[in-house]
């Protein structure tokens, strides 16, 4: 009976044990499940608020949609729609790519700069301020006063060094009077954008992609159209004083405002440049 008794309680006891292993290597399996969920909702969340209010948005929409629409043709057994939208699953990698290319291209070009600190909550080192964005509205009003044309890029997070390039090194602090010197007509710097990164003005006479769009009203000249193309590639903001009109327009994200005076200008910078401060 003792015997008995010990090999009853060395079992238990072994089974105890065995189940605790398997409890710890339960709970850490569950643990790091729960870690990697949240850091996928995390980065998912991230992810979302920065292109929520560009055009990739419309992509993710387009897909989930595609892949919605192929379950449930799937589920009905509706044989001809499914094998279409597999079929346009299997090449809609290289339909997405040649469509959205300009997307994609500005995408992967954020992996790599300031935009992906976002992620991290890392502080931009060069912000815009309530003294600069006042410079660019009160020279703005001058020159649509004048009639004077003008294209300013304003750097976010997208970096534009590249197409600092195609001008001429400025790197000088942003005043009214250096944005009016600058677009004053018959001058070396007039023709082309001003590219503004935080307080300075990195260059002038830059040269930037026009957008390939067809829909655009024929009043839209080269400055409006490289304006907009540029704002589709990067995350920036063009502000655009017409030569013809004196009207003020402002492009980002591929979409434009036109016929903005200068309290409207004045609330759209701050509403979409101060608000990486103040978050």
């Amino acid at each position: 009976m003792e015997k008995f008794q010990t090999i009853l309680n060395e079992v238990f006891v072994e089974n105890i044990q065995n189940y605790i292993e398997w409890l710890k290597s339960d709970i850490f399996n569950i643990l790091i499940l729960c870690v990697d969920l949240l850091i996928v909702i995390y980065l998912a969340k991230k992810i979302y608020n920065i292109i929520k209010d560009t055009n990739a948005i419309q992509l993710l929409k387009g897909i989930f949609i595609l892949i919605g629409a192929t379950l449930i043709s799937g589920w009905l057994d509706l044989y001809i729609l499914n094998f279409l939208l597999k079929s346009i699953m299997t090449y809609g990698v290289l339909l997405i790519i040649v469509i959205f290319q300009p997307e994609i291209r500005r995408a992967l070009g954020d992996i790599g700069n300031q935009r992906f600190r976002k992620l991290f909550k890392i502080q931009k080192e060069e912000t815009l301020n309530d003294k600069i964005i006042n410079n660019i509205v009160e020279s703005c009003n001058f020159l649509s006063r004048k009639n004077i044309g003008a294209l300013i890029i304003l750097e976010r997070n997208t970096n534009l060094g590249d197409y600092e390039k195609t001008g001429i090194k400025i790197d000088g602090e942003l005043s009214q009077e250096l944005i009016i010197n600058i677009f004053e007509p018959n001058t070396p710097l007039h023709d082309g954008a001003v590219v503004v990164r935080g307080e300075k003005i990195k260059s002038a006479a830059c040269i930037l992609p026009l957008t390939k769009r067809t829909d655009l009203k024929s009043e839209f000249g080269t400055r409006h159209r490289a304006g907009i193309g540029i704002s589709e590639l990067t995350d920036c903001i063009s502000v655009i004083v017409s030569e013809e009109t004196g009207k003020i327009s402002l492009a980002m994200n591929g979409k434009i405002s036109t016929n903005l005076d200068s309290d409207q200008l004045n609330k759209f910078l701050r509403r979409e440049l101060l608000k990486e401060i103040e978050n």
